[in-house]
């Protein structure tokens, strides 16, 4: 199974949950959503109510950076981070100081540098580590669970390690491309080779990617996801003449088993049963899918993957199943391979060969109020109890 992010349709989350659902009548596994919130008013608070009572739908995705598009202001992220835990939803942030990646990209800009390094020098993770703090404060302040995705710099992480430690409900997701690559790739002199890494936040500088998996290996970040979003060679080169026209997003559903296997489990910094646990069964916890989701249980949907940890694999881009022309992992080999999967107890992927069926996948409705919830009305009352206030003050004579 697999959660996509919904982008509202001019503004209109119910549009574009439909317009979602209608794409998705394709899909070969089990999916669900993530809606986005771009803009604040009493027609989207309603809508987010509909979306979580009616559509299965209990998480909620701010934008932190893209100013001028989906960048949403602090204002707007307290509001947000209001209603989530009024409906028991979770809230998740793209978090990057949009304000000053829009300064760091016209500073490039002025200096020149016009091609996918600049990508990178605009947004550096002292902006990461900045918008990440600022979100979990935010959090604290409304004291509701905060879920960080992308988590691709040691500044990030830091912030999200000690509000955990410190008791907060704060989920730290790296994503594979930030675990295993690193910037060099952006100054590649062919455009379409260094165009292909570009993301946001970026793929940083050598040393972030190990300090991420050794986070991961501790607990200090949960669990692994993707952020797939694959543009082909053509469409990257929109921004030939201009980083900020280059679609950002890279692949990574199709390796995510693989390469975190090879990198965390194959190296020994994680067990085989962390490995369950940071690819599937977390996610199941908080997104409260769990058990029919991330167990083999009786009662438990029938997703089951077979890897082999003897066998080897090998990426690329002629030998992927995606429709793009590149691959940000071109020619990486590894061990661990996933020789058989099993999807709703059928046999979809064996002998290196798929026999998914389009539209066999089923959406799959999530309720609210996961186990990140357990505990926040207690929290909540012993504030209220504390506050010693208002305090009762006899009028002055007039």
């Amino acid at each position: 199974m697999h959660i996509d992010f919904v982008i509202p349709v001019k503004g209109s989350l119910s549009k574009g949950f439909e317009a979602y659902k209608e794409k998705a009548k394709k899909s070969c596994m089990d999916y669900g959503f993530h809606m986005a919130i771009t803009k604040w008013d009493e027609n989207v608070s309603r809508e987010m109510e509909i979306m979580v009572k009616e559509k299965g739908i209990n998480s909620f995705k701010f934008f932190m950076a893209y100013k001028g598009a989906l960048m949403i202001n602090d204002e707007l992220l307290l509001e947000g981070l209001k209603k989530c835990k009024s409906l028991g939803a979770l809230a998740m942030v793209h978090a990057e100081n949009g304000d000053a990646v829009f300064e760091g990209q016209k500073r490039m800009i002025e200096l020149g540098i016009t091609g996918p390094e600049g990508h990178a020098l605009s947004r550096p993770p002292v902006l990461e580590g900045e918008a990440t703090a600022r979100a979990i404060r935010l959090a604290s302040f409304v004291n509701t669970p905060l879920y960080v995705v992308h988590v691709m710099s040691i500044d990030a992480m830091e912030e999200i390690a000690k509000a955990r430690k410190s008791g907060q409900r704060v989920i730290g997701e790296p994503v594979v491309s930030g675990l295993v690559l690193d910037d060099s790739g952006l100054w590649d002199p062919d455009f379409i080779n260094a165009a292909k890494y570009v993301m946001s936040p970026p793929i940083r500088a050598l040393g972030h990617d190990k300090a991420l998996q050794a986070a991961l290996s501790t607990g200090n970040l949960q669990l692994v996801g993707t952020d797939h979003c694959a543009f082909n060679s053509t469409q990257k080169a929109f921004g030939i003449d201009d980083f900020r026209k280059i679609p950002n997003g890279v692949n990574g559903i199709e390796e995510r088993m693989h390469l975190v296997w090879d990198t965390m489990v194959e190296s020994g910094q994680i067990s085989v049963t962390d490995y369950v646990r940071i690819t599937s069964t977390e996610c199941a916890r908080i997104f409260n899918m769990y058990p029919r989701k991330g167990a083999i249980l009786a009662g438990s949907d029938a997703d089951i993957i077979i890897l082999n940890p003897n066998s080897s694999f090998q990426i690329t881009a002629r030998s992927h199943h995606s429709r793009s022309d590149t691959n940000v992992y071109e020619g990486r080999k590894g061990k661990g391979k996933v020789e058989v999967t099993i999807a709703g107890g059928k046999i979809v992927w064996e002998n290196d060969e798929l026999k998914a069926v389009p539209g066999s996948g089923k959406y799959i409705e999530m309720q609210p109020f996961s186990y990140l919830f357990n505990g926040i009305d207690k929290a909540d009352a012993k504030y209220l109890s504390s506050l010693q206030a208002p305090v009762q003050r006899s009028k002055a004579a007039s």
